[in-house]
């Protein structure tokens, strides 16, 4: 498939995919969407990055009865970040249809609002298996008209324990609908789930990134004791824009973010057991460039809509060659040329053995006393993030900002970076050396007429 237009899609689908940059279908597009399209179920493998919202959303939109005000299509995603990243995607699709309503329901914020906008009907719903069983749990949530459900990540909702709530949802579900599992490895508890829950599904699996000449790798054996000596070496050596450092435990990434600020890094942690706020905090930080470093569990990593991240390091192998893959998958692309780095110690070479037996090759090893001799350097932001007290609920907007900032403040547009909106509160980067005038202008100025709190995270 060279071209969207070989898919038999609706002209206002296939205008509205131009005017959103579509080119030219990717490899898992390609193969996903004309069985999605014909209704049949498909389970894909595919990494994140590779295109696989538009493969699945493409056909629910066509597929969709607008004047059915009911829910008919259903996405289940692991986390928050995801559910919001895949229902921002689906409403741009949706604008080659008229009247299309994409809901999120996701836990970590209040069941009320979302009881008020579920009673005002919607086509798709995108949210995480612990909210979704809650409104089935509540009967706020009626799924008799449902024609799709798609698994988003279905290994990683495995991973967190959403295996029971993922069952059950699905044994709520009409038994003539469509199933589709997007999953970026493929482990026995996916292939019983796809077993249990679909019809003859096609097997879709886009090629994986191991091969992707934009990422140069290397790994170094170190002793435990050295490890974060020659993390803190490399980052100095590398001084990149961002990087995620990946860990296995949640207290492992603590103790890392915490020794590399204690040096000077501008560094956070994230994983599981952080307060959604604070997870909101620290990925709007990494996200605008005003913190570089990122050190995080593979499940907390996932689904995180990064778009330029020069640098992965492993700070211990991956528990096996799919979720290496995956990991050194998020650098290197498109276009951009990625580096990803794997330190071992000494035990842990038999988890490299299995990435070389997978790959066929042997692995390029670096120079660890030439790494460890490199001067420390620590890596710092760019820019600094402003917190302000108001978001969408009081009618902020990104331009009212900007404006403010602009304006009143006189920052000059250049200086400003990410603006990032939330329901009670907005984030906004701003050079550094910019950030402490920013937030005396704002402190003494207005926005949207009036005097709003601002603090510099």
């Amino acid at each position: 498939m060279s071209s969207f237009k070989d898919f038999g899609l609706s002209a206002a689908m296939r205008s509205n995919l131009d005017q959103l940059g579509f080119e030219r279908p990717t490899e898992i597009q390609a193969r996903a969407i004309p069985p999605g399209l014909a209704g049949q179920d498909v389970i894909a493998m595919a990494q994140t990055g590779s295109g696989k919202t538009a493969a699945f959303g493409i056909g629910l939109i066509e597929r969709l009865r607008p004047r059915l005000f009911a829910v008919q299509a259903l996405v289940l995603c692991p986390t928050r970040e995801l559910a919001d990243q895949v229902a921002k995607a689906i409403r741009e699709l949706a604008r080659a249809r008229d009247n299309i309503k994409v809901l999120t329901l996701c836990g970590g914020v209040a069941i009320g609002p979302q009881i008020g906008s579920l009673s005002h009907g919607a086509h798709i719903v995108v949210g995480t298996p612990g909210r979704i069983q809650d409104h089935l749990r509540k009967g706020t949530l009626v799924l008799d008209r449902l024609a799709t459900v798609v698994l988003d990540e279905a290994d990683r909702m495995l991973d967190m324990g959403f295996q029971e709530a993922m069952e059950d949802i699905l044994s709520r579900t009409p038994p003539a609908r469509q199933t589709l599992m997007f999953s970026a490895t493929w482990p026995e508890p996916i292939r019983k789930l796809s077993e249990q829950y679909q019809r003859e599904p096609v097997d879709v699996r886009a090629e994986s990134g191991v091969e992707n000449r934009d990422i140069e790798e290397c790994f170094y054996e170190v002793s435990p004791e050295r490890k974060i000596d020659a993390i803190m070496a490399l980052l100095s050596q590398r001084q990149p824009s961002s990087c995620i450092v990946f860990c296995t435990t949640k207290q492992q990434c603590d103790e890392m973010a915490e020794t590399l600020s204690g040096h000077g890094f501008s560094a956070l942690p994230l994983h599981g057991d952080l307060e959604q706020r604070d997870r909101d905090s620290v990925l709007v930080r990494f996200g605008n460039q005003s913190c570089p470093v990122l050190v995080a569990t593979d499940v907390a990593a996932r689904g995180l809509d990064i778009k330029s991240l020069p640098l992965v390091i492993n700070a211990d192998p991956a528990r096996d060659p799919e979720v290496h893959t995956h990991r050194i998958g998020r650098t290197g692309r498109a276009g951009e040329q990625g580096y990803a780095v794997t330190f071992c110690t000494p035990s842990q070479g038999h988890k490299i053995s299995r990435i070389e037996s997978v790959r066929g090759r042997e692995v390029q090893w670096g120079d660890t006393s030439a790494l460890l001799a490199s001067p420390a350097e620590p890596v710092t932001p760019a820019m600094k993030t402003l917190c302000i007290a108001g978001g969408r609920k009081d009618k902020v907007r990104p331009g009212d900002v900007l404006g403010a900032l602009t304006g009143e403040a006189g920052i000059p547009g250049s200086a400003v970076g990410k603006i990032d909106v939330f329901d009670f509160q907005c984030f906004v980067a701003v050079e550094k050396s910019l950030a402490a005038k920013a937030l005396s202008r704002l402190e003494n100025g207005r926005i949207k007429g009036r005097k709003i709190r601002v603090r510099i995270v």
